[in-house]
């Protein structure tokens, strides 16, 4: 892939380093690992939109309780997990 040269200034530089180094990785690296960070979070919360518009639509839970059954029974009555 072809490469090219963004240009930033040197306090952000050295933030980009310090924040690479201490992943060990180079910036290049650290970048393109944020890059996608950014594109997965995204698509994420567009997602959750999705989702509840969805969900908010007259019926729509009740239809899906009714396909799927419902909730299942409580295993236990208290709100600890262990």
């Amino acid at each position: 892939m072809a490469e090219t040269t963004v240009k930033v200034d040197t306090s952000t530089r050295d933030t980009l380093q310090g924040l690479a180094a201490a992943e060990g990785l180079s910036v290049k690296a650290y970048i393109a690992k944020v890059a996608g960070e950014k594109e997965q979070e995204r698509a994420l919360q567009t997602a959750t939109a999705a989702f509840r518009r969805t969900i908010s639509e007259p019926g729509i839970m009740d239809a899906f309780d009714a396909e799927f059954g419902g909730l299942p029974a409580v295993a236990h009555d208290t709100s600890r997990a262990a």
